[in-house]
C-alpha cells in the first residue's frame, strides 16, 4: 500500500513539474512573437556596435523615437538618399534618434567607413557584421527604413529610397504623438 501511495505521489509531482515547464516556454515564445518588423508590432530588439565603437540598442520603450535606415555602400539608392538623411538628422537630432545600420555582412567595414566619410554622415552607424539584425528585420532590399515610436512600436516600413519630404512628414507625425 505504501509503495502505491509513493508511486502516485511521485507521478503527481513529476506530472506537475512537466505541466509547469511548457507554460514558462510559451510565455517566452509569446514575447518574442510580439516582436515583428511590421507596422503595429514591437520592433525586434537588438544591440550593435557602431563605427564609433559605441553600443546602439533598440529594445522596447525609449525616450525618443528612432529611425532605422538599413544600407550598404554599393547601393545606388542609398548613395542618393544619404545627403537628405544627413540634413534630416541635423534638423531633428535632438528629438529623434537616427541609426544608419550598415549591413556589413553584405558590405565591408572599409567600404562603409569610406561611404560615411564621403557623404560626411554624422549620425550613428551601427555595424550589422553578422547580418543578424537585418535578418530579424527581414531586409530584402536596400535601403529599407523603419520608423519606430517611443513605445518601441513600428509605425512605418519603407522599402527602397525615401525622399526627404516624405520621411520628414513621418518624423513630424512621431513627434506629435503622445507617449
Amino acid at each position: 500500500m505504501n509503495k502505491i501511495a509513493l508511486a502516485m505521489l511521485v507521478t503527481v509531482g513529476v506530472g506537475y513539474a512537466v505541466w509547469q515547464q511548457p507554460q514558462e516556454s510559451v510565455a517566452v515564445v509569446s514575447e518574442v512573437q510580439k516582436q515583428k518588423p511590421e507596422v503595429g508590432f514591437a520592433a525586434p530588439h537588438f544591440s550593435l556596435i557602431g563605427l564609433d565603437n559605441q553600443v546602439y540598442k533598440v529594445e522596447g520603450k525609449r525616450d525618443r523615437p528612432v529611425i532605422l535606415n538599413f544600407w550598404a555602400s554599393w547601393c545606388g539608392p542609398c548613395r542618393m538618399e544619404a545627403p537628405d538623411l544627413q540634413k534630416l538628422y541635423e534638423k531633428y537630432k535632438n528629438q529623434i534618434d537616427f541609426y544608419g545600420i550598415n549591413v556589413t555582412n553584405n558590405d565591408s567595414p572599409e567600404a562603409a567607413a569610406a561611404f560615411v566619410q564621403s557623404y560626411k554622415l554624422t549620425f550613428p552607424i551601427p555595424m550589422d557584421v553578422a547580418g543578424t539584425v537585418s535578418n530579424r528585420y527581414l531586409i530584402q532590399a536596400f535601403p529599407t527604413t523603419y520608423v519606430i515610436d517611443t513605445n518601441g512600436v513600428v509605425r512605418k516600413k519603407i522599402i527602397g529610397m525615401i525622399d526627404a519630404p516624405t520621411l520628414e512628414l513621418e518624423m513630424r507625425k512621431l513627434l506629435q504623438e503622445k507617449p
